[in-house]
């Protein structure tokens, strides 16, 4: 597999897996931007990027931001046909405010294999082991 990634400007920072064997590919922000407790924004990448046919791009937490500081991805799903620039939603979960500096690793994105399966609508669903149980319904230990 093979992604084109083309940049939306001049100085973006191209995203890069930043060790062998790493799954997730490191996004970078394309601008400096402060999240305040509470806040959701929509972060520049500066890129855009051309991901094959049967697959698509999953944005997901930098483990760092997210642990010590609560600083969450949100809406993460690039589809193959999408071309144009990753904006990536960010919420800080954190009681302080967050700077993201232009050139920061703000997220990474996993390439995942996509199949469509043929959908049909049925009066009734086939009864399983769990049934309509919701949350919680399997408990905690």
């Amino acid at each position: 597999m093979k992604i084109l990634i083309k940049k939306i400007i001049k100085d973006a920072v191209v995203p890069k897996f930043a060790l062998e064997g790493d799954a997730g590919m490191d996004i970078f922000s394309a601008e400096d931007r402060v999240i305040k407790p509470g806040e959701r924004i929509s972060c520049r990448s500066g890129i855009a990027i051309k991901i094959p046919v049967g697959y698509a791009g999953l944005i997901w937490d930098k483990g760092g931001p997210s642990h010590k500081f609560g600083i969450k991805t949100l809406g993460g799903v690039f589809d193959s046909n999408y071309i144009g620039e990753w904006f990536i939603g960010l919420i800080n979960l954190g009681q302080e405010d967050y700077e993201i500096k232009k050139g920061q690793k703000i997220a990474q994105a996993l390439f995942q294999k996509i199949e469509q399966p043929e959908i049909e609508e049925v009066e009734e669903l086939e009864d399983t082991n769990r049934g309509e149980g919701a949350f919680g319904s399997t408990g905690l230990h």
